[in-house]
């Protein structure tokens, strides 16, 4: 079988910066589940059982980060400050964050709220990748999907680069826009000539999802869904591609040995 995990070092770090395990339910709720000790049939009719986990890629130019995870804070500090920093990373040293869509379990942690009130960027030094009608969009919709005032931080912001449709970033990194889980959804290759990393977002957000032909209810455009990750899936087989996995409770990534022809 092709589905193994390479053992020889991989050409790219991949931090997994898990937030947690959590249930969510048509309320849009995140609540924290414990999985030596909670079981997901208490919780509410249609709960889905999901990791929160924004991923970190070293490369040869840069620090990069994935989606931004709930933006939840513990002692005054972001997790995602805090998980950065337990793997040896500032906040300040992330060079490009790349943001799939702006629902509040990806795009929390990309501001941080100051003491007055106001949010701001939280990483200084990085360019935010967004698509601009995903922007609009979730301005629009708001509240419960989207939390317009931690996403207002990029509105007229000069770390911010302003996508439309489909392109490359530094011809390493490529981005799609897909309008599959949400109108306006983007995913990311990134590659080296030597590895070649996906990034599906909710398109692709679990590993089972991508063997499995289904047709999700919370998806903007469900059978789109469907038939990309079918096509990602065996294109992934045939050229090697290493996934990552956002809302994995199990694989956070995984890597696919090329066919041979």
């Amino acid at each position: 079988m092709i589905e193994k995990h390479f053992h020889h070092q991989p050409t790219f770090t991949i931090i997994p910066l898990s937030e947690g395990s959590f249930t969510v339910d048509k309320t849009k709720i995140f609540y924290p589940f414990e999985k030596d000790k909670d079981h997901l049939q208490q919780r509410s009719v249609g709960s889905l059982l999901v990791e929160v986990q924004p991923f970190v890629i070293i490369t040869s130019t840069d620090i990069l980060l994935i989606d931004c995870g709930l933006g939840f804070s513990k002692d005054g500090e972001l997790q995602i400050h805090s998980n950065l920093k337990s793997n040896g990373i500032k906040p300040d040293q992330i060079t490009k964050v790349l943001i799939s869509h702006l629902h509040k379990d990806h795009a929390g942690g990309l501001s941080k709220m100051d003491k007055f009130g106001n949010y701001h960027l939280s990483f200084p030094n990085a360019r935010y990748y967004v698509q601009r009608k995903e922007f609009e969009f979730a301005i629009e919709t708001g509240f419960p999907s989207y939390m317009s005032e931690e996403i207002s931080a990029l509105k007229n912001n000069p770390q911010v680069e302003w996508l439309n449709g489909d392109g490359m970033i530094d011809n390493s990194i490529q981005y799609q826009m897909t309008s599959a889980h949400s109108p306006f959804h983007q995913v990311f290759w990134i590659n080296n000539g030597a590895e070649k990393l996906f990034f599906g977002g909710d398109d692709a957000p679990q590993l089972q999802q991508m063997k499995n032909k289904f047709v999700a209810k919370y998806d903007f455009d469900g059978k789109k869904c469907m038939e990309l990750r079918q096509q990602w899936w065996q294109q992934g087989q045939e050229e090697g591609w290493t996934f990552l996995f956002y809302h994995d409770i199990k694989t956070p990534y995984y890597r696919m040995i090329k066919k041979e022809l």
